[in-house]
């Protein structure tokens, strides 16, 4: 099976050009072993890029545990990146058919393995029941309680933690919390708790953030079946909206993340656009399909 690597910010994954090969028989089996690390190619997961009756290409993304995701950020920003490299579509608009419905996006070429692509996000889901949280009521759940961190521990003063949270899906669940120091969470520890807590019943991608100006922010983020990532499209997109519903940012903002920044609008319309960065870094084969 033939394969290629790319990052958008970091966040990188393998990707599978379906149009000129079968997608592999069971990809949520093979999406652990291909992203390991240590035995696999390496990645955060694994992308199928397919035909689509609705629009240039399809994308399904699965985590590095085999889960299926309904969108990636940085990863739709790379297939569109992908589908224009391999002669699918010109530059410009490009539409991408993800689990969170047809998405437009505006491919730039900034070298011959790399393009600056600008998403529409569409509109945040924002109702506890969409997202979807248990226990914080109805509504919007905006500087609510987040029973998840459970009782106060050290790392809280530490890191000067705001122990309420703000939830967005951008077609997959976010929580979003504040910190005064991002690099002083224990990210590794308390990221599982948090994903896997009976608050979210589909699991959930945590965000820390620590808020540097109204348009900047830094971010650390464990992403729901992948865990510790360099990048993540649609938290950095959720940490946009849960800004501005809290009066901490503005509707432009830009996201320091460990792998790089992405640039966010929460436009008039209601939509989130995002862009950022989309790189190839090699191509290969998978002999174990």
């Amino acid at each position: 099976m033939k394969f290629l690597k790319m990052h958008g910010a970091a966040n990188d994954y393998v990707y599978v050009d379906c149009f000129e090969q079968p997608a592999p028989a069971d990809p949520a089996a093979l999406a652990p072993r291909i992203a390991d690390r240590h035995r696999g190619v390496g990645g955060d997961g694994l992308v199928l890029v397919q035909p689509s009756s609705l629009a240039t290409a399809r994308m399904r993304m699965f985590n590095a545990d085999g889960s299926e995701s309904e969108m990636c950020g940085n990863g739709v920003r790379c297939v569109a990146h992908m589908v224009v490299a391999r002669g699918r579509a010109p530059a410009g608009p490009v539409t991408i058919e993800t689990g969170r419905g047809v998405l437009t996006l505006e491919v730039v070429r900034t070298g011959p393995r790399s393009s600056r692509v600008r998403v529409d996000m569409g509109a945040p889901l924002l109702e506890a029941a969409e997202i979807p949280v248990q226990g914080a009521g109805t509504g919007r759940v905006v500087d609510a309680p987040c029973t998840a961190l459970g009782a106060e521990q050290p790392w809280w003063q530490a890191c000067g933690l705001d122990p309420r949270m703000t939830c967005v899906s951008m077609g997959n669940p976010h929580v979003v919390l504040y910190c005064r120091d991002v690099a002083a969470v224990p990210l590794a520890e308390i990221g599982p708790r948090i994903e896997t807590h009976a608050s979210f019943p589909r699991r959930v991608n945590v965000h820390f953030v620590e808020v540097l100006s109204r348009g900047q922010v830094r971010m650390r983020t464990w992403e729901r079946g992948s865990g510790i990532t360099m990048a993540c499209g649609t938290g950095a997109s959720a940490v946009c909206v849960a800004g501005v519903l809290g009066s901490r940012t503005d509707a432009l903002l830009a996201a320091d993340l460990p792998g790089g920044r992405l640039d966010l609008e929460w436009a008039a319309s209601g939509h989130v656009f995002m862009t950022g960065p989309a790189q190839e870094v090699f191509e290969g084969t998978w002999w174990e399909a």
